[in-house]
């Protein structure tokens, strides 16, 4: 697994180059379904715009765009290299253009669909979806103290626990931590207990 970035939100934005309005709408999607539902979304909510214009990018590396009617290569495509160039992933634009009167020109086009699609990504703000490990493990009373200062500083944490005869733990660590922390438990414990990493996800 590697890491990902991803938008932390939705984002809105608008520009306005020579009377045209430019309406950024930026959602993060984890699937294609979920991707063509917000184009839908945003052309009914904007059904009496000129055009509705989209690109989307997933983990999958599918990767779609559409100019909506814009002259080839001046308004999907750019907004698909702005997605591309800010490195995130699992995200879907759609800009929305309502005409002003005054044609724009090819270059024009392009940096007004390039410019809101920035905008809304900025308003969204990015997060990083990095590996992790669940880490299960059965902690006697006397050594969960030291289990705890453990895990503290290798920057993990308890997802669930369980007060029996001894502490059932289930802990998060990132990947990069994961091993040195398991062989850590069993240094500090003198091999009385046994951590071993689990299941990956990304958070």
């Amino acid at each position: 697994m590697t890491s990902y970035q991803i938008p932390a939100a939705c984002g809105e934005s608008e520009i306005v180059e020579k009377r045209s309005r430019f309406l950024g709408c930026l959602q993060p999607v984890e699937t294609e379904a979920a991707a063509r539902a917000h184009i839908e979304s945003v052309k009914k909510r904007h059904y009496d715009a000129r055009h509705n214009v989209y690109a989307y990018l997933l983990r999958s590396g599918t990767q779609r765009y559409s100019d909506d009617g814009e002259p080839q290569g001046t308004a999907g495509q750019p907004i698909l290299t702005v997605l591309q160039g800010a490195g995130v992933t699992d995200v879907c634009c759609v800009v929305t253009r309502y005409f002003g009167g005054v044609l724009l020109g090819t270059g024009g086009l392009t940096r007004a669909y390039s410019a809101a699609a920035k905008a809304a990504l900025d308003a969204a703000g990015l997060r990083t979806l990095a590996p992790w490990r669940r880490i299960a493990l059965q902690c006697p009373y006397p050594f969960f103290e030291r289990l705890q200062r453990l895990l503290a500083a290798h920057e993990g944490e308890i997802a669930h626990s369980e007060f029996g005869a001894v502490i059932a733990l289930e802990l998060l660590l990132r990947e990069d931590r994961a091993a040195a922390f398991c062989a850590a438990v069993t240094e500090r414990s003198a091999g009385a207990v046994s951590a071993q990493p689990g299941e990956a996800l990304l958070r």
